[in-house]
């Protein structure tokens, strides 16, 4: 019904035709779609994480199990709406708290990958399925990624002093249902502002690529015959910087244009889940050695996910 009203408004209504009619039909339909999701699904897992209690996590997760505290760590970078720079804070403090090093970098790795935006975005886009899928890889990638980094022994790289893990603090108020969705909606609507316009960029750039960019040039380079395209997409993504909002409508662009799911996903991947300026930020953390290591181990990951999803879909 959406649809055809917007095609009903652009190509009747203002009487367009050709690329411009066809950038501003994509433009109209994604932006009003996606920002609506983002908003119902922001504030749903907002609710949700209101229950949870972050001094409580890190303190559960100190003696366990490294191999489980990866997959709570992974699972608990579902319900975090962080960027791969904003999610540094959190990564911090699960080093103070003396939780494994590597249970830490598997938080690093899913939080940016998995949160609710990319799974709001992803279900607008591309439907129940293709999200989780998504999300299972992702999870994997998290949990193997942090396993891995464990088992190098990377204490020796932690360039930080850890305080005891007796200063977590459990002390947690009781909060009304009524507080809880005030707070919810007030998180939501400031998270909405900061991020609908990275989501109004991304819309306009792919639209851009969708109404005048022709197919031809794009499946050349980055089309299902070139056998090396998820490994370029990785390479591309890594420098580049930008939340899953202002990358996530280029994927869908890309993927009209003949771009394979899975290469337009590695590509997402990349350049949510890693980073320069996080490199920039965790060197303040951590020796150059073990950065080198945990970018290594995720973009192998990414491209080995990339080639995946390529097959099977």
């Amino acid at each position: 019904m959406w649809a055809e009203s917007v095609k009903y408004f652009v190509y009747d209504v203002l009487k367009l035709e050709g690329a411009i009619a066809d950038a501003l039909d994509f433009f109209i339909y994604d932006s009003v779609k996606i920002l609506f999701l983002l908003f119902v699904i922001i504030f749903a897992v907002t609710l949700l994480r209101s229950y949870f209690n972050t001094e409580k996590v890190k303190l559960y997760l100190h003696g366990k199990s490294e191999f489980f505290g990866n997959i709570l760590a992974s699972l608990f970078g579902i319900i975090t709406p962080f960027c791969t720079c904003s999610a540094i804070p959190l990564f911090l403090g699960f080093l103070q708290a003396r939780i494994p090093v590597g249970v830490t970098f598997s938080f690093l790795i899913s939080a940016p990958l998995n949160n609710e935006i990319a799974i709001a975005l992803l279900f607008s886009l591309f439907g129940f399925k293709v999200t989780a899928i998504y999300i299972g890889f992702g999870l994997l990638v998290a949990i193997f990624g942090g396993f891995l980094i464990g088992k190098i022994k990377p204490e020796k790289y932690i360039l930080i002093d850890v305080k005891p893990v007796d200063n977590i603090s459990l002390n947690e108020q009781e909060i009304t249902f009524k507080q809880r969705i005030k707070d919810a909606k007030i998180y939501t609507l400031d998270i909405f502002k900061k991020v609908s316009i990275y989501v109004l960029i991304g819309v306009f750039v792919g639209s851009f690529i969708h109404g005048y960019v022709p197919t031809e040039v794009i499946v050349k380079y980055a089309g299902g015959e070139n056998i090396f395209a998820p490994l370029f997409a990785v390479i591309l993504g890594v420098p580049m910087y930008s939340n899953v909002a202002g990358v996530m409508p280029l994927v869908e662009v890309l993927t009209d244009k003949g771009v394979l799911l899975g290469t337009s996903l590695a590509f997402m991947m990349s350049v949510t889940a890693l980073s320069l300026p996080e490199a920039m930020i965790l060197k303040r953390i951590l020796h150059t050695k073990l950065i080198a290591i945990f970018f290594a181990i995720v973009a192998t990951a990414i491209v080995a996910i990339g080639y995946i999803f390529n097959t099977i879909l």
